[in-house]
């Protein structure tokens, strides 16, 4: 069958969550025989499209720069709109105009939208084509996902005016939320925990679960190994998304030093793009390196002692864990990280308050029998469960049960 999937940026090169699980999908897709056409955002103007695999998965790639909010736009469809701000991000009369040009000229048997940003275009497709069918890829319960930070930011004085913002966006994203999975055909959600909380919205369709997943092969040991000293600990992940901000904040300054009173030789490693400003302060500590972007991850993975997940907010299958655990860490994660993967005790470690998440790092650090140990678990787990090629099947049976061949 012939596929449209709108994504937010250019799955490629795979190496954070939203492009990890859209390129996996295309290539999983394409390996199973069907057509791809693919329509996302593109900023990168030294990454030619068809110059990436990507070319040889789609039979046609559409890419427009993604649109530019400011902040007065912002604050007047803050104070004059209904709408969250999630719905307005991706706003583009060219791509809809793009959209509508292949719909015009192309008879699409799916239209697959990747995050409720690109959902926001659902009602025109529908509107142009109504006899395709419509998928919402969740890759958050987004309503969940806001209600949890109004949740951690209400504890914080200072993040009080930050708080409120948020639970005004869970208002405006539920209902916003609500209208897309009624208008889709289907729903697809990465967990069970975001399944149950998009249900209440799929009065009329269906929801299925889709979990995150990963290339195994692509985790093997890079043949040149980091040096990041005996006790390395390594958090991963795009630095400018408010959970992962909060997780080494709090990490930081409440958790660390706990650490360091019992191992002064600690190091905490904070891997990713875009470091916000908010973690600028931990840039003074001489036992915290913020790299900024890395060419690729795999290095630090395999470098580190223990692999941390300390997050107090977010929703989905944490792409972050996998790939620890395709590498074969051992990780301290919280409940809330470790949601969704339905992991058993010996594969990774669950902590969810500053004692127990240091104790616990703690006695990792000082055992490596223990590390190893957890670290095959965790491997063995993430291919059972996790590689593409069991993940797959799974979205190839959710279109056979709609009539899609």
């Amino acid at each position: 069958m012939h596929i449209l999937m709108l994504t937010p940026s250019l799955p490629y090169p795979p190496q954070q969550g939203g492009a990890i699980r859209n390129y996996g999908i295309i290539k999983g897709l394409h390996t199973a025989g069907h057509t791809i056409t693919l329509l996302s955002f593109h900023d990168n103007a030294d990454l030619d499209a068809s110059a990436t695999p990507l070319a040889q998965l789609c039979s046609h790639i559409e890419t427009i720069p993604a649109p530019r909010r400011t902040l007065t736009n912002r604050l007047r469809d803050l104070l004059f709109s209904s709408q969250p701000d999630l719905a307005r991000r991706l706003h583009s009369p060219e791509l809809a105009e793009r959209l509508c040009g292949l719909l015009a000229k192309t008879r699409f048997d799916l239209v697959q939208f990747e995050g409720l940003e690109m959902a926001a275009y659902l009602p025109l497709v529908r509107r142009y084509q109504p006899e395709a069918r419509l998928i919402y890829d969740a890759h958050n319960a987004e309503y969940a996902l806001q209600r949890a930070i109004f949740q951690v930011d209400r504890g914080t004085f200072y993040r009080w005016l930050a708080a409120g913002y948020s639970l005004v966006q869970s208002r405006r994203i539920m209902h916003f939320e609500s209208d897309i999975c009624e208008r889709a055909d289907y729903v697809i959600a990465v967990s069970d925990e975001d399944a149950a909380a998009l249900r209440i919205f799929c009065s009329g369709n269906g929801i299925g679960i889709v979990p995150n997943g990963i290339h195994i092969e692509d985790y093997v040991a890079p043949d040149e190994r980091l040096d990041l000293g005996e006790h390395a600990l390594v958090f991963t992940g795009k630095m400018d998304y408010r959970p992962n901000v909060d997780a080494m904040n709090w990490f930081a300054e409440d958790i660390l030093p706990l650490i360091l009173g019992q191992i002064p030789d600690t190091r905490l490693y904070i891997v990713g793009q875009k470091p916000h400003a908010r973690l600028e302060k931990l840039r003074d500590k001489h036992y915290i390196e913020i790299t900024g972007w890395v060419r690729d991850i795999q290095p630090f993975l395999y470098a580190t002692t223990v692999y941390i997940a300390p997050l107090r907010m977010g929703s989905g299958t944490r792409l972050k864990i996998l790939e620890a655990m395709a590498a074969g860490q051992a990780i301290v994660a919280t409940s809330i990280a470790a949601s969704g993967l339905n992991a058993p005790q010996d594969a990774i470690l669950i902590a969810d308050d500053e004692t127990s998440m240091a104790d616990s790092i703690v006695a990792l650090l000082r055992d490596a029998g223990q590390r190893e140990q957890l670290g095959a678990a965790a491997h063995a787990y993430v291919e059972q469960h996790y590689d593409w090629s069991v993940v797959i099947p799974r979205l190839l049976a959710i279109y056979k049960g709609l009539g899609l061949g």
